[in-house]
Parts: structure tokens; sequence; C-alpha cells
């Protein structure tokens, strides 16, 4: 057997109910036709990249799937034909990954670097060095232009 990634795309307004209930179906015909699903990870709800069928935003779902190619092509085929899924992506692998995928550990790095104080609101931000970029000291620039023009103004009047 085979050893696949393959992530799917449901639209946002679904329930993750919903949403569940779609991969359990892909799940019982992955194991009627000999294979199993080696994990299941829901990734939420993302934006993405331009819309899909007036979608912005759709339910994100990645399966490791150890089974025979006629099982992941049959669940193309379902994935296909139903309104509910936007897109999927099937890649084959050498192995499955061990542990949370890498958008997983991305989420709890920027949780934890919310909870650690990083960001705007608490400071330690990057734009909360102080400096001005590369742009330098721009040292003492002499009055702005309608200034001198708002004195030679006012210095015409006094003489007459």
């Amino acid at each position: 057997m085979s050893l696949y990634e393959h992530i799917f795309l449901a639209r946002q307004d679904l329930t993750a109910q919903q949403v569940e209930t779609l991969v359990e179906q892909y799940k019982t015909v992955i194991e009627s036709n000999g294979g199993k699903v080696a994990k299941i990870e829901p990734w939420g709800i993302k934006a993405l990249a331009y819309r899909i069928r007036k979608n912005r935003k759709a339910h994100f779902t990645l399966l490791n799937i150890d089974a025979p190619p006629a099982a992941v092509a049959e669940v193309e085929r379902l994935q296909r034909i139903n309104e509910d899924v936007l897109r999927s992506l099937t890649i084959r692998v050498e192995e499955l990954e061990e542990g949370p995928s890498v958008v997983l550990q991305k989420r709890d790095r920027d949780d934890r670097r919310d909870r650690e104080g990083g960001g705007f609101e608490r400071g330690g931000g990057r734009f909360d060095r102080g400096d001005r970029g590369d742009r330098g000291d721009r040292g003492d620039r002499g009055p702005r232009r309608d200034s001198i023009r708002d004195d030679a103004d006012n210095h015409d009047s006094e003489e007459n």
C-alpha cells in the first residue's frame, strides 16, 4: 500500500460537525477499500488566497492515508461530486509525518509568542526599537518652506 497526505477544503458556512461528518464518510470509504487513515488534523477555518466559488475562507483538513491507489481515487471522485468540498490535493509521500504537522506547529508557536509578551500591544515587537529604520538621523533640516513664506509676508507688511 502507498502512503498519502490528503488535504481538502470545505466551504466556510459548514459547521465543524458537518466537516467531521465529511471526514468520517471519506474515512469509511478508505477503510472499505482496504486502507486506513493514520491521522486526521482539522486545521480550522483559514483565509483563501483568492475566492473559490464565491468563498473567501474554508475549513482545511489534513488526512494521512495508508491505502491502495484505488481507495484514494474513490475519495477524490466523491470530493469532486460533493458541492461542499472546494478543493482537494493528494500527495504521495515516502513516509507519514509523526506528531503534529507544520501548520499546527506554527499555530503553537504563534500562541506561545502571544503569551510571552511579543507583538504590538505589549511591546517587544519589531517596531518598538525606537529607531527610524535605515533612514538614519536626518539632522537639523532648517525651517519649512511655508514658514519661510509666512515670515517674508510678515516682513513685507512691517516695512509698509
